[in-house]
């Protein structure tokens, strides 16, 4: 088992200490049967586990729906609904982590219900189909083919003219890559997706950011798992999406229009520069940008707030500027 990795607060490197020693097999070892076990994990919603990962907000209603994908697939909707009457609710629309190889819409039940409690706006959370069954660009396809279908058909109260892209690693992946794709979706004369909030988003996959040998051996997430996710999701074939791809690395994509952003980093994470060079390059191309980098932070810390130390000031900071940029008239 590791030791707590250094710099990190005390209880936040006994949580990351227990994750990476006595949760579910890393995926650098994983199967097949691992990796589809593991997608079917949720954390309890009852104390005390909710009060590490954070409570489901009980007054807000989930329900499940589908959008069409551009090859005939179904892609799987969850919606978050806040109580109340209202027909002009903004829509975020959020993508889960887990190296585009796990993770689920339902473990995300928490910070979804949390933002959509918050900020009075519906959210949907968007169940991509995921590597190594369905390669790289399947799932920036279905977060893109999501969000379209979103502003053309979205019911739930919901005004199509307000939308924000949110997502944690490889959800803040396919967020920034659905802000850039389609930037000119557009109502009223104003474009649609008026913000991007990226929480220590993977956004080159060529893994030239520094931080990768700084933090080879992290907390919850290493060098030898970017590479088995990497692998995953790219593939080895002749016909494999290149890693400079914008369809899988945002980084050399287009950001010139592209809505606010927030990016959320964590110190001690492998993939912080990833964000801070992505906030950059944001700035260069005259992009209004907020970069936070949380110290003593591992990545994933946005998992588990009722340990992480700052927590707290994550979600404020989230909301605040979701909040900001997706008011009426922004």
């Amino acid at each position: 088992m590791k030791r707590p990795y250094p710099g990190t607060a005390p209880l936040t490197g006994l949580l990351t200490m227990y994750l990476d020693g006595f949760g579910r097999p890393s995926i650098v070892d994983a199967t097949q049967e691992d990796i589809e076990r593991a997608r079917a994990q949720v954390y309890p919603t009852f104390p005390p586990f909710s009060w590490i990962t954070g409570r489901v907000v009980a007054d807000v209603t989930v329900d499940e729906g589908g959008a069409p994908a551009r090859d005939g697939a179904a892609i799987p909707l969850r919606w978050y609904t806040p109580p109340g009457p209202r027909t002009d609710r903004p829509l975020v629309v959020f993508f889960h982590g887990g190296g585009w190889v796990q993770g689920s819409t339902r473990m995300y039940d928490p910070i979804c219900s949390h933002l959509a409690s918050r900020l009075d706006a519906v959210v949907v959370s968007v169940d991509y189909r995921m590597a190594p069954e369905h390669r790289a660009p399947v799932a920036a396809h279905d977060a893109i083919d999501a969000t379209r279908w979103l502003h053309e058909h979205a019911d739930h109260g919901v005004d199509r003219r307000r939308f924000a892209v949110c997502g944690d690693s490889a959800g803040g992946n396919l967020a920034a890559i659905v802000a850039q794709q389609l930037k000119d979706l557009s109502a009223d004369g104003l474009p649609v997706i008026r913000h991007q909030a990226l929480i220590y988003p993977a956004t080159d996959l060529t893994l030239a950011s520094p931080s990768i040998r700084e933090h080879a051996h992290g907390a919850v997430l290493d060098e030898a798992k970017i590479h088995t996710f990497r692998r995953h999701y790219l593939g080895d074939a002749p016909d494999a999406v290149p890693a400079t791809d914008p369809l899988v690395s945002p980084l050399f994509g287009d950001v010139t229009g592209v809505a606010p952003a927030l990016v959320q980093t964590a110190d001690l994470d492998p993939i912080r520069d990833d964000g801070t060079r992505y906030a950059s390059a944001l700035r260069t191309a005259g992009v209004e940008v907020r970069a936070t980098n949380y110290v003593g932070l591992p990545h994933g810390f946005a998992s588990f707030p009722g340990v992480a130390r700052t927590g707290q000031q994550h979600r404020a900071e989230l909301v605040t500027q979701l909040r900001h940029h997706l008011g009426e008239g922004s």
